[in-house]
């Protein structure tokens, strides 16, 4: 009897131990997007990240933060499975904000302890554009 409840034991830590090492993974080809020069009342900007799942579990993206009120970020909020694709969308407000900028977006997600940091940047010219 004592034979059967060591190995039942072992087999459920065994298990355990096997779903506790399946973890998901974030990954995004290019964590930096360049708008270049735009013109400040051109109107809004938005570039959009691809995230991938390189994991071997969902990915759930918890939430998006911008560094400024200026930038709006939307993402997929539904899980991420292994080898798919979600997106993070930033939208990017140059009105009465002449000159260079760089802003990042702090993503949580169940794929990286702490935050995977987006960056957008550019330069907003002053008036309408050409």
């Amino acid at each position: 009897m004592k034979q059967i409840v060591f190995i039942l034991f072992t087999l459920l830590l065994a298990v355990g131990t096997a779903s506790a090492q399946q973890k998901a993974n974030i990954s995004v080809e290019n964590t930096v997007h360049d708008f270049g020069t735009i013109a400040e009342n051109g109107g809004k900007v938005s570039h959009t990240f691809t995230i991938k799942n390189t994991g071997d579990a969902p990915l759930v993206i918890t939430r998006v933060i911008a560094s400024c009120g200026c930038t709006t970020p939307e993402w997929t909020k539904t899980p991420i499975e292994p080898g798919q694709t979600g997106e993070v969308k930033v939208t990017y407000n140059p009105a009465r904000r002449p000159g260079p900028f760089a802003k990042t977006i702090s993503v949580y997600s169940n794929g990286k302890d702490g935050n995977y940091i987006l960056t957008i940047k550019g330069t907003v010219t002053e008036g309408n554009p050409e």
